[in-house]
């Protein structure tokens, strides 16, 4: 018999929802489990971008402190937010089904044209908003931090005329009807690991815990992508915070990935796309981060890092 399952998530409804997803999902098993609340840093500073504050760590630091000491065994991030490389003594040991990936424009209005002047987005997101420069250069763009929530009411008081967010969340959270926009993910792809929940742990784990967790939790043909997209992260040295897009996609035996990065500007973009056996999938995302540093990503890489200081 194992010991309950000790859960550490952030606080906001999202992450508890993602929490209690992972609950369930270990319940179907029989594995008693417990959620235990974390703030970190990212949640606290909610008046500084994540580029500014550094992406390493903004909202996993504080939980991989409790997983350290033993007060929780497995901790729930969205994918996305995870660092390419995670510190030592720390793994990444399941992620769940994908939901759809897209990101979304979410309104109150009736109709959004973005090709209109005045119309103003609300985003912190540094690959988005580039994106929106690379392929509606009209559009003005404004930083709204927060959860979920707290970003809709400051788009409800007048801080911006729409939210470009990831669909998961808006659908998790039941605000599908204010979606006003979904964008092709063939242009507009989206960051790694969008749409999974991923579980890390301590490397030190009871393997037999580890066992049962991965067992309940992991979807193969999800897992298989997401190595495939952060291998293509961690070869470009790209955190949560650098304008980088990545999506793999699997059908029959093969793995089909598109990745690249965009200048902050939004002037330029490097994309560039690799197909090989899904057993290959990490091999493939860092053949491609190389094939798209040579292609110019280096150069967009590096002045991306030196605007990002300033």
């Amino acid at each position: 018999m194992t010991d309950s399952i000790k859960i550490g998530t952030r606080g906001s409804k999202l992450a508890l929802w993602q929490a209690y997803y992972i609950q369930d999902l270990l319940k179907a098993k029989n594995i008693a489990s417990k959620i235990i609340t974390i703030e970190t840093k990212g949640d606290k500073i909610l008046d500084v971008s994540i580029a500014k504050i550094g992406s390493k760590g903004v909202f996993t630091e504080e939980i991989e402190e409790q997983l350290l000491t033993g007060t929780i065994d497995i901790a729930v991030h969205s994918a996305k937010d995870m660092q390419s490389e995670l510190p030592k003594n720390f793994e990444l040991i399941a992620f769940t089904e994908r939901e759809k990936v897209n990101d979304v424009l979410v309104s109150e209005k009736e109709t959004i044209d973005l090709n209109d002047s005045n119309l103003v987005i609300g985003t912190s997101s540094t690959r988005r908003i580039a994106m929106l420069k690379h392929y509606f250069p009209k559009v003005r763009t404004v930083p709204v931090r927060g959860n979920l929530q707290t970003r809709i009411k400051k788009m409800q008081a007048g801080e911006c005329d729409a939210l470009l967010l990831a669909y998961a969340g808006m659908y998790r959270m039941g605000y599908s009807e204010l979606i006003k926009h979904q964008f092709p993910i063939e242009t507009f792809t989206p960051a790694v690991g969008q749409g999974s929940i991923a579980i890390e742990c301590c490397t030190s784990l009871d393997s037999h815990k580890k066992n049962i967790i991965r067992e309940a939790i992991n979807d193969s043909d999800t897992e298989k992508r997401l190595l495939c997209e952060r291998a293509f992260l961690r070869t470009l040295e790209g955190g949560c915070s650098n304008p980088v897009f990545g999506l793999a996609r699997l059908k029959d035996q093969e793995i089909s990935f598109t990745g690249g990065i965009v200048s902050l500007d939004g002037n330029e973009m490097v994309r560039k796309k690799l197909i090989g056996p899904h057993s290959d999938s990490e091999k493939i995302g860092t053949q491609l981060a190389y094939d798209v540093l040579q292609a110019g990503g280096a150069k967009i890489l590096t002045t991306i890092k030196e605007e990002l200081k300033e």
